[in-house]
């Protein structure tokens, strides 16, 4: 099997390329199938379709696989793994197709697309009997407003941490063993770090298309209506803390060329030394580890940066039945059999991601203090906060949302509108979006 950093590298990768998996569908609501997930019996024939996690998952998912089979004898579970690259166009076509393999691996912004469809199996009523085990937050990640039920269940979960340069702190005259937990206090440590670092290295990178509306949630900023349709984040407070953005871009908190760069650029600056403060999953300490250990050996990690309800984000992933499944209940005791709390924890423990059952959470590999590392540390602060996380990101906050919001907070930053216009501008193309 690869090597612990190749596989979180690899799951890193593969948690970023599906957030980009999002579009509209054409299927109509009449070609999405019926619900047989309560029928019949546990034998037979399904596929199960996840991205990219052949090889470096080969050897656990064909085990669970062998173990499924095993408990229910005259099962055959058929692993597909598709490429990233046309992923998104075979996924859509398959479902306008009515051609979905029997389980999908999906995140709820992409899978929404969907679902709107009526394409998923309602697990409200499939799977009510593991409702309870899992986290509510996780769960909840699979509803549409406006829809009942939720149709997907959750797999594996990451709650960032705050990760940051100790010596760099250090040479800004920081406390190295104190790094910010407010919204208010990153920005101060961004822009005492960038001023320390003279051009050398600065605080913070912006990363707008991965923070900036999660960031206004965790501050109580309402973000879609009841309806899931009509955006609503362009308050008076949003406002005032888009201002602070464009005083820290201008100011020089944040390199001027990482204005429209994405988390990949992020995780290079910080990489190289360049930025001190690094918001993001845990898992990506693999990565960090693998491709700049001096960085890695400087690196603290503290909490999640929140709001004043002390409630955190976390991204999540799931399987998902869809209604055209031919053999609907051998697929949906699949699904919860490859989610339970058991395999979760196996899995938590090959690669740095956090299990959704609450069960698996309550192992010592996610309470005690382990083996005193940075992971370990960041493992159990990213454990404790999922009881507070919700996937706070409302599922219709697609690729086609984002860039026409993140556009309107670039103009912001660089000055050329105020932050209520971005604002405001943004939610007119937001709409124009969602409210077809």
């Amino acid at each position: 099997m690869s090597s612990p950093a190749k596989r979180g590298a690899r799951l890193s990768a593969l948690a970023l390329a599906v957030a980009t998996l999002a579009t509209a569908c054409g299927l109509n609501s009449s070609d999405a199938g019926t619900d047989d997930a309560a029928e019949g019996e546990v034998k037979g024939k399904i596929v199960f379709q996840t991205l990219q996690l052949k090889p470096t998952f080969t050897e656990y998912i064909n085990g669970v696989i062998a173990d499924f089979e095993k408990k229910y004898p005259g099962t055959d579970v058929e692993w597909r793994d598709i490429p990233f690259e046309g992923a998104q166009e075979k996924i859509t076509a398959d479902a306008s197709a009515g051609s979905l393999p029997d389980v999908v691996n999906l995140n709820p912004q992409f899978a929404q697309a969907l679902e709107e469809k009526g394409v998923f199996v309602d697990m409200d009523k499939a799977a009510a009997d593991v409702k309870s085990d899992y986290v509510p937050g996780a769960w909840d990640a699979f509803t549409v407003a406006g829809k009942s039920g939720s149709f997907g269940i959750p797999w594996y979960l990451t709650s960032e941490v705050t990760m940051y340069n100790k010596d760099l702190f250090k040479k800004a005259g920081l406390d190295a063993d104190k790094p910010p937990t407010t919204f208010d206090e990153l920005l101060d440590f961004g822009a005492t770090l960038s001023k320390a670092g003279k051009g050398g290295f600065y605080g913070i990178h912006p990363a707008l298309e991965n923070r900036f509306i999660t960031d206004l949630a965790k501050q109580g900023v309402p973000i879609i209506g009841d309806d899931g349709k009509s955006w609503k984040f362009n308050t008076p407070e949003a406002a005032a803390y888009l201002k602070k953005l464009v005083e820290a871009y201008q100011g020089g908190t944040y390199p001027k060329d990482s204005l429209t760069q994405d988390h990949s650029k992020e995780t290079e600056a910080y990489q190289g030394g360049r930025i001190g403060l690094f918001p993001s999953g845990p898992n990506f300490l693999t990565i960090i580890k693998e491709n700049a250990p001096k960085v890695a050996e400087a690196t603290g990690v503290g909490p999640q940066i929140t709001g004043d309800s002390g409630v955190t984000n976390m991204s999540v992933m799931g399987n998902l039945v869809p209604r055209t499944s031919k053999n609907q209940k051998t697929a949906v005791e699949f699904t919860k059999f490859l989610s339970n709390a058991e395999n979760q924890l196996a899995f938590s423990k090959i690669v740095t991601v956090l299990p959704s059952t609450k069960e698996s959470l309550k192992d010592p590999y996610f309470t005690d203090a382990g083996d005193g590392t940075v992971e370990a540390r960041a493992r159990r602060i990213s454990a404790d906060q999922i009881a507070k996380a919700q996937n706070l990101v409302p599922v219709q906050y697609d690729q086609r949302v984002t860039a026409a919001v993140i556009g309107q907070v670039e103009l912001a930053l660089k000055g050329d509108i105020s932050p209520q216009e971005a604002l405001d501008k943004a939610i007119e193309a937001a709409d124009a979006i969602t409210l077809k």
